[in-house]
């Protein structure tokens, strides 16, 4: 299974490193294969930088260490979520064929598309534990 992460799973990953997101990015690595868009690794260094740029080490060897297939964003737009700000990435998600986005995000958790599903990062677990 294909599966992208939002900005704020590896945020909290990174920030919180026992917490739900980063339980479920594990997860998702040890599992599934990760997809990351360019958009989402430079919104991560950008919200780093600025909210707690003494953790922006921690964010690029995580990026570093983490396996995963590198997609770019696509700028069009389907008009499919609310936030101009979160269509890059659900167009790369689609692009991409990916088949679950992780996010925190209200934007990305209301919608109700067949493919790819959303889902927060606890749902993922209980998924991944429903699938063993």
């Amino acid at each position: 299974m294909r599966v992208m992460v939002d900005t704020n799973i590896l945020f909290s990953a990174i920030l919180f490193p026992d917490s739900t997101p980063a339980r479920a990015l594990q997860q998702l690595c040890d599992t599934n294969s990760l997809v990351l868009c360019d958009y989402v690794i430079n919104e991560l260094y950008e919200a780093i930088s600025a909210k707690r740029p003494d953790l922006l080490a921690d964010a690029q060897l995580l990026i570093a260490e983490l396996d995963y297939e590198l997609v770019c964003a696509a700028q069009s737009t389907q008009g499919l979520i609310t936030d101009p700000k979160d269509s890059p990435i659900l167009n790369a998600a689609i692009a991409a064929d990916v088949d679950i986005i992780i996010s925190g995000d209200k934007h990305f958790l209301s919608l109700d598309l067949e493919k790819p599903k959303t889902m927060r990062a606890a749902e993922y677990l209980e998924h991944t534990k429903a699938e063993d």
